[in-house]
């Protein structure tokens, strides 16, 4: 089974600008320990994802939320933005065109340090794969195939690691504790229900509790609150609203404090294109400032943002 280098530390733990790294495949080699559920063996999913190479330039980390790129999928060509320091992105940069295969990713930070240096990546055969900041990617398991929607909310259950919820196709909802190390436990059922949702986003808290927390739209584009417990039997509270129309938007991610201020924010792609930013207020009863138009149009152009 092939390895691929992943996305590489050196700048990022520096927390300075760095340059854009060019990766290279490498020797094949075994795969890291499998998640229990769905099944155990894969292969295909680290073969299909080049290396994530970094886009150039980066600043420094807030304490309090974490700091991510963004991420733009089309077709097997990468793309990836920095943030600008001004609430919005920087020119986009080409990564790679080797990404073939690949349906779905997330960012994740597995070692606590505030910055998203750690990736998932799921294959058009349901092979999921990871790829950590200083190693390369690695078969996690197959069966994914059975899930809907899948990503890294951050860590919801206070494990060592970034946790992964999964919504099957019945609208159960799964969550995968994450050991810290790329390798993810078994899964416990969250609850049923969740089909009602065509977005689900997130990451960091959004309620100032010091908790991860996530948002929901619901198919009347109303957005709903999950504030998050601590605790992986039960990671949400009861949901709470926090506006409608909504369904002007046809991705969101949670990308972490873009605007630089200590808060974790979310980005809307809305049907027309264009971009926009909602920065977060640390308050539960709202959430969000307004938003703000931080790209044109064109962003459509990508099947997977994260």
């Amino acid at each position: 089974m092939a390895k691929i280098t992943g996305l590489l530390r050196t700048g990022l733990l520096s927390r300075a600008t760095v340059a854009a790294v060019t990766a290279a495949l490498v020797a094949a080699g075994t795969g890291a320990a499998v998640a229990d559920e769905p099944g155990r063996a894969a292969t295909g999913a680290a073969r299909a994802a080049e290396a994530l190479p970094a886009p150039a330039g980066a600043r420094a980390a807030s304490a309090d939320a974490e700091y991510r790129f963004l991420y733009g999928l089309t077709g097997p060509s990468l793309y990836g933005y920095v943030p600008d320091n001004n609430g919005g992105y920087g020119p986009r940069d080409w990564l790679t065109d080797q990404w073939r295969n690949i349906i779905n990713a997330t960012q994740a930070d597995n070692d606590g340090d505030g910055i998203a240096d750690d990736v998932y990546v799921w294959d058009t055969d349901g092979h999921l794969a990871y790829s950590s900041g200083e190693g390369e990617f690695v078969e996690l398991g197959g069966g994914w195939n059975v899930y809907g929607k899948a990503y890294s909310p951050g860590d919801l259950g206070g494990a060592a690691g970034s946790d992964i919820i999964a919504r099957d196709s019945g609208g159960t909802l799964w969550i995968y504790l994450g050991h810290g190390d790329g390798r993810l436990t078994g899964r416990t059922e969250i609850g049923g229900g969740w089909q009602i949702y065509s977005q689900i986003a997130g990451v960091g808290d959004l309620s100032g509790d010091g908790r991860n927390d996530i948002v929901a739209r619901d198919g009347s584009g109303t957005l709903w609150l999950y504030k998050g417990t601590g605790n992986f039997r039960a990671p949400f509270e009861p949901r709470t609203e926090i506006g409608g129309g909504w369904n002007l938007f046809n991705h969101l991610v949670g990308v972490g404090d873009l605007d630089n201020d200590g808060r974790s924010d979310l980005v809307a792609r809305d049907t027309a294109g264009a971009l926009w930013r909602y920065s977060g207020t640390g308050d539960a009863a709202a959430p969000f400032k307004p938003r703000v138009k931080i790209g044109n149009s064109g962003w459509n152009t990508y099947q997977v943002i994260f």
